[in-house]
Parts: C-alpha cells; structure tokens; sequence
C-alpha cells in the first residue's frame, strides 16, 4: 500500500513541484519544450531499441534459447517508453535510464538475484511447462543445478495400465 501511494501520489505531486519551480526559472514556454522534446526523442530512442530487441528475441527463438535476456531488455525499454511520455522530469530522467545498456545491465543482475532469493526462499515459485520448445532453467537463469542433467520428455501409448 506505501509504494503505490508513494507511486501515485507522492511521485506526481513532486513532478508537479519541479516543473513549477522550472517553468519559474526559464519560462512557460520553454518548459513545454523541454516536455515535448524529452517525449519525442524519448519515444523515438524506445521504438529504435524495442525494433533491437524483437530481432534478438526473433533470433534467439529461432536457434530455439530462451530469449530470457532479450525479454527484460524489451520490459525495461517499454518501462521507459511509458515513463519518457509521462510529463516530468524525474520520470524522464528515469525513463532515460532505463534506455541506456549499462544501466540495464546492472539493473538486471539485481533482478536476476533477487528472483534466485525468492525463488530459494519460496516467496516465487517458477514452472516449466513440459512440451516447451526450451530447456529448463538455461544459463544465466536462476534455480539451474549443474548437477542436474536435462533430459527430453517422450510419449509413449502402448504400456499397458498399472493394475
């Protein structure tokens, strides 16, 4: 309940504050500017990196991996897209960051971690679907054993029922 009212609160209202202290500063005019230009180019730097992102997720499934990596790349850039296009300047800030490879990296490796500790301390639980195209759990996923060895599942009909 905190982070959303945090969320969708707090953030706005210092949105508001900022670009009010800014439009005092260096005019009305020039604010809606730097609005319209962080959205525009926001909007263009997203749509080029998400194009980016289909051909690696296209590719990877192809080679049948998992696009694992690929997918978070795309949630971050559609996170950004969303926050580029939301008038403020923390969100655009933000937004930026979420386009920039590094920051994206870091952020995943976090992500990745806090999943495994979710997942080890069974607040996530995670499910592989037996006639999935992909393995379970490929490197650089969290919950892989390697002293587990996959095997591929195969249907037999004709045993006979146990009685």
């Amino acid at each position: 309940m905190g982070r959303l009212l945090l969320l969708f609160i707090a953030l706005p209202a210092v949105e508001l504050a900022l670009l009010i202290e800014i439009g005092s500063r260096i005019g009305t005019p020039a604010t809606l500017g730097i609005i319209l230009v962080t959205g525009f180019v926001g909007a263009a730097l997203a749509r080029a990196q998400g194009l980016g992102v289909i051909r690696q997720i296209q590719l990877e499934t192809a080679e049948g991996r998992l696009p694992a990596d690929a997918l978070v790349d795309g949630a971050f850039i559609l996170v950004a897209a969303a926050l580029l296009v939301t008038p403020g300047v923390l969100t655009d800030a933000l937004g930026f960051l979420c386009l920039v490879p590094p920051f994206r990296a870091l952020a995943k490796r976090w992500i990745w971690r806090w999943l495994e500790r979710a997942v080890e301390e069974n607040r996530v639980r995670m499910q592989i679907h037996v006639d999935s195209p992909f393995p379970p759990f490929p490197r650089g996923m969290p919950g892989r054993d390697p002293d587990v060895v996959d095997v591929e599942p195969e249907r037999v009909d004709d045993i006979p029922p146990r009685l």
